[in-house]
């Protein structure tokens, strides 16, 4: 049974910094791209980061970009987001997901609240 567990999120002031995990299990890690999506207050989901299996490439949507770094740790089956100069407009549920295709997840966990506010 594939499962992805995220942790790590909690309330921050503008301007901190948080590290979410995410522990996989179930699958082959290694062999999968991965992913951080999120969800704000009454919005869609938005796609934050990816990772490809080797951590070989890694992308960003255009607001990230220079505050978050995703990263994974393929031994121990664990997958990060270390964010950085956070907004209040990063508030969101953030969940990782298991990518099958560009844009295609078929494994999400049950996401992690991250709230950013003074």
């Amino acid at each position: 049974e594939v499962q992805l567990v995220e942790s790590g999120g909690g309330l921050v002031q503008p301007g901190g910094s948080l590290r979410l995990s995410c522990a996989a299990s179930g699958f082959t890690f290694d062999d999968y791209t991965m992913s951080w999506v999120r969800q704000a207050p009454g919005k869609g989901l938005e796609w934050v980061s990816t990772i490809s299996w080797n951590s070989g490439r890694t992308y960003y949507a255009e607001s990230m970009k220079g505050r978050f770094t995703i990263s994974r740790d393929n031994a121990k089956k664990l997958l990060y987001l270390q964010m950085n100069s956070l907004r209040s407009e990063d508030t969101a549920v953030y969940y990782c997901a298991k990518v099958i295709d560009t844009g295609l997840y078929d494994y999400w966990g049950q996401g992690t609240q991250v709230t950013v506010s003074s």
